[in-house]
């Protein structure tokens, strides 16, 4: 049987393995369900950057800018790092360049994968559908937070490893762990990860639209696939 592993942090990652294996990275609030809103809403690529000045020049290629830092708008970009922002087709048409705090990072760090896709709960049967279609172990890439574990990426982990229990075997102690946490909590993610410490960080910011998006399962039938350095989209 194949096997699923998670890493908690892009901090970690070089304890892993990644040659072989699909990794889905993800960071639940925000830079993974934002990815996914704005390939669903018409974005036809997505380049991402661990640098915001590399960003930030993208700008001269015509690419739409989104820079987010300690969960608002950097300085000189056109966008932040909401994925409500991308609903109704706003921006269809257009590539965009994204930096953000952990989520760009952790892609950044999975370049040696077989594959790399985009996790987020609006996709996530789609994903599992894709991953249960391929023979290749799996590794979920969790961004965290600055380093540090956190409640939503891993716990969306915990939600893949459960779905995926039919032809991928968890391999590790913190995948068992993570799939326990979610088939304890996980009929009330928007009740169980309001604890959560960047979710409290996000509603200072007064977005909770934010969370409820980033917390909805299953509003788009595509998956995100990193291909030479470029996200797209892809149909499952």
């Amino acid at each position: 049987m194949r096997k699923v592993e998670i890493c908690f942090s892009p901090e970690l990652i070089h304890l892993h393995s990644l040659k072989g294996k699909i990794v889905v990275v993800v960071d639940i609030f925000r830079a993974t369900s934002t990815m996914i809103s704005a390939l669903a809403n018409g974005i036809t690529e997505i380049r991402t950057f661990a640098d915001l000045e590399e960003c930030r020049a993208m700008k001269e290629q015509d690419f739409l800018i989104a820079g987010e830092r300690n969960g608002l708008t950097a300085p000189g970009f056109e966008m932040g790092n909401s994925p409500v922002a991308y609903l109704n087709s706003k921006y269809e048409g257009r590539k965009l360049a994204m930096t953000t705090t952990n989520g760009t990072l952790a892609i950044s760090k999975s370049a040696e994968a077989d594959e790399i896709l985009i996790g987020a709960f609006p996709n996530l049967s789609a994903t599992i559908q894709y991953l249960q279609g391929k023979d290749k172990d799996v590794l979920i890439h969790c961004a965290g937070w600055k380093g540090m574990f956190n409640l939503e990426d891993s716990l969306y982990a915990g939600a893949l490893v459960k779905s995926l229990e039919s032809s991928h075997e968890a391999s590790e102690d913190g995948a068992l762990a993570m799939k326990a946490l979610f088939e304890k909590e996980g009929h009330d993610l928007k009740g169980f990860l309001s604890q959560a410490s960047h979710a409290k960080r996000l509603q200072n910011h007064n977005i909770e639209s934010d969370i409820d998006f980033c917390l909805t399962l299953d509003l788009f039938s595509i998956i995100g696939k990193v291909e030479n350095g470029v996200l797209k989209s892809k149909e499952v």
